[in-house]
């Protein structure tokens, strides 16, 4: 039996950022001893549709991704929904959803309001990004 205030074991990890300037979706796929992070960007196409252009993707030990998710209590943020604060006029809206420790779905959504750990969850993903450039 997994520990649920733990990820144990993970499938897939999937999110979007949008702002006024474009949005961004970010996939981590379990490749067995292997974490696929892929970052793409979202375009508009000449026919009014949407695009999605792989713009960077790394390779990293599942290890080191199981330990990433762990740190930020990624498990916690299950149903979150952060409603945008108020007086704020610009922002990021984002949406999050994971399946984990064989078949736990993890949801949440908001608008320039994260789950504590968020942020810095992006910025570990983006550094392992650069890395790779």
């Amino acid at each position: 039996m997994f520990n649920k205030a733990r990820v144990e074991s993970y499938d897939s990890v999937f999110w979007r950022i949008s702002g006024m300037r474009g949005s961004r979706e970010y996939e981590i796929v379990n490749q067995g001893d292997t974490a696929e992070i892929s970052e793409y960007e979202m375009r508009c196409t000449s026919g009014g549709g949407m695009e999605k252009k792989l713009i960077r993707q790394v390779l990293c030990p599942n290890s080191q991704l199981l330990e990433l998710l762990n740190s930020v209590e990624m498990m916690k943020w299950d149903g979150f929904n952060g409603k945008h604060p108020r007086g704020v006029r610009d922002g990021e809206m984002f949406s999050f959803r994971a399946k984990v420790n064989g078949g736990t779905n993890i949801r949440t959504e908001g608008s320039e309001n994260f789950p504590k750990g968020f942020r810095e969850f992006r910025s570990a993903v983006g550094t392992l990004l650069s890395e790779s450039s």
